[in-house]
């Protein structure tokens, strides 16, 4: 997920680009190697910054989707039309190249398996990215934390990460996704098939007296969405974070 970075005190680090995954058609992970990297947590983001050829500079900052356990670390970027960095990071970037970072950054969207749960974690489009690396450190742990993901995506083949949530629900059933495609969806299914709504949450989620912790990220319309519903419907604001982007949030 990408945001405008935000100035701050880390020094810059080089990371090598050591794999670019296509995750949809819009969508690719970049796996990195970043010398001395400390470590960071689930949640987390980096800032990335690119330079031109006559000096001029581009930072935009994006969540960690690898977990804390991996050797790599790896940004998942989305790339928009009208964007300055995503379109280089997408379509520009070849294996070995170099790009400078910062991070790890932030505190508040983080979980790590000591703190229990039930885990709620919802999601819409590239705002998965953080919360997959909650799934992945929990499975790279072997928690059974009880856990259920709420994603809405536009459409099936936009679906970042469907055949690794498909693989992680088939062997751990203290896991529950489930999916909402909100514009085009394939033939014979089943599933939801509009953006997430207290109907949808309360035939989801667990009830608020389970005191699940949740965790939403997405465009700034569905965080604010899913949180109302989410404390009108009983749950402690104190236990629903949020992180967004687009109008209103962090730039996507």
């Amino acid at each position: 997920m990408e945001r405008t970075a935000l100035p701050g005190r880390l020094a810059w680090q080089s990371a090598r680009v050591l794999a670019v995954v296509d995750e949809t058609p819009h969508v690719k992970s970049l796996e990195l190697d970043v010398p001395g990297w400390t470590g960071h947590l689930a949640g987390q983001h980096v800032d990335v910054r690119l330079t031109a050829e006559d000096g001029y500079q581009a930072e935009r900052s994006y969540s960690i989707a690898s977990p804390p356990e991996a050797r790599q670390l790896t940004l998942t970027v989305e790339r928009l039309d009208d964007g300055e960095v995503s379109p280089y990071l997408t379509d520009g970037l070849q294996l070995g190249d170099q790009l400078e970072l910062r991070g790890p950054i932030g505190g508040y969207f983080t979980w790590h398996v000591a703190q229990g749960g039930p885990l709620l974690l919802i999601a819409g489009g590239s705002g998965i990215v953080p919360l997959m690396a909650m799934l992945r450190h929990r499975a790279a742990q072997h928690s059974v934390v009880p856990t259920r993901l709420l994603y809405s995506s536009r459409a099936f083949d936009e679906i970042v990460y469907g055949a690794e949530l498909a693989r992680l629900t088939a062997v751990d059933p203290t896991l529950i996704v489930t999916h909402t495609l909100t514009r085009r969806q394939p033939p014979n299914w089943s599933a939801y098939a509009r953006r997430i709504d207290r109907a949808m949450l309360e035939a989801v989620v667990w009830p608020a007296s389970a005191q699940p912790l949740a965790f939403v990220c997405g465009p700034t319309a569905l965080v604010e969405t899913v949180a109302s519903a989410l404390v009108n419907l009983g749950h402690d604001p104190q236990r629903v974070k949020t992180e967004r982007f687009g109008p209103g949030g962090r730039a996507p």
